[in-house]
């Protein structure tokens, strides 16, 4: 449950640092960096969710539907 409530304080970051990136944009008409620091901001928190998402899955944390299962969790079948 904790990793779901991770996953989506992620996508709220993401979401406030694509309109802050919008904000200083139009704000600052291109002349500042802080539409820079923005658009960095939310590529580093993308880079970390995707992260956190691979190693939820491959871990078991985050288990997916069942008609999409990675490689590693397919049942084994015995012949």
């Amino acid at each position: 449950m904790w990793i779901k409530i991770i996953i989506l304080v992620f996508f709220a970051l993401m979401l406030y640092s694509l309109f802050s990136g919008l904000f200083y944009l139009v704000k600052d008409r291109g002349q500042g960096t802080r539409t820079l620091k923005a658009l960095t901001a939310r590529i580093s928190i993308w880079v970390l969710l995707f992260v956190l998402l691979c190693v939820g899955l491959y871990t078991g944390v985050i288990t997916p539907s069942n008609s999409v299962r990675p490689p590693w969790a397919q049942p084994t079948t015995s012949k």
